[in-house]
């Protein structure tokens, strides 16, 4: 996605507090649940602008998918899913990252946008990259198949984050981990509130385990472990935006 770097602060803001309880008069509109019982997100969704965050050079300087890789231990043999993959720039940079006996799924809900990707992987002859075509509300991920699963300046995009975070903990092996990179600005410029980002994936059973920012402006990388266990759709809290 093509947005402008910023620099982050080091200070993380404490948790977000879910919403007041269902019927008070603090709860309004966002108690709204859609038909699968998710609660709606109590914050804006940016749109879609591109397939990619930044140019090349900017993101090579920042060394940001070392960062990524380093960040969250991806090794050879590794299932990691690029979740909102676009034009590919960790895609292409986790295949070798994962060896020829691991798997990169790169997923994305805009199908012209991984159409190309495969294409891109196809004529490089990374033969451990899967396409994947995804909803806004699920991933649609092989059933306990995922080491690691990354969302890269994309978070803030995502339109039910209580559904795609229920959704993709199926996919996810016993203490798999999901790394968030986006900048600590509120969403609808493009970023994610450390905190809220903290409280949404809590909200679904995930662990959090650290959060810290990333060096050449990239903004910062939060780490989760996946959950447990889901609560059902329906007991699930949504995080008031700051």
């Amino acid at each position: 996605m093509h947005f402008g770097f910023a620099l982050i602060a080091a200070t993380l803001l404490a948790a977000c507090s879910p919403l007041p309880e269902a019927g008070s008069p603090e709860a309004g509109a966002a108690a709204a649940r859609d038909a699968a019982g998710f609660p709606a997100a109590d914050r804006p969704v940016a749109g879609i602008v591109a397939s990619e965050w930044s140019s090349g050079p900017d993101r090579d300087a920042a060394d940001e998918s070392g960062q990524l890789i380093r960040g969250l231990d991806i090794r050879p043999g590794m299932a990691v899913a690029d979740i909102g993959a676009g034009s590919g720039y960790h895609t292409l940079r986790l295949s070798p990252a994962v060896g020829p006996q691991g798997v990169v799924y790169a997923e994305d809900i805009v199908e012209a946008y991984v159409s190309g990707l495969r294409r891109e992987a196809e004529a490089r002859g990374l033969k451990n990259v899967r396409i994947v075509v995804g909803t806004a509300e699920d991933p649609k991920l092989p059933a306990a198949s995922v080491d690691r699963a990354v969302m890269v300046h994309m978070y803030h995009e995502v339109e039910s984050p209580y559904a795609l975070l229920w959704n993709l903990a199926t996919s996810l092996k016993p203490g798999a981990q999901v790394g968030v990179i986006d900048l600590d600005r509120p969403i609808d410029r493009h970023g994610t509130p450390p905190a809220l980002l903290k409280c949404e994936f809590e909200a679904v059973g995930y662990r959090h385990v650290r959060t810290a920012p990333m060096t050449g402006g990239v903004g910062y990388l939060a780490v989760f472990e996946a959950p447990t266990q889901r609560p059902k759709p329906t007991d699930i809290q949504p995080c008031e935006a700051p």
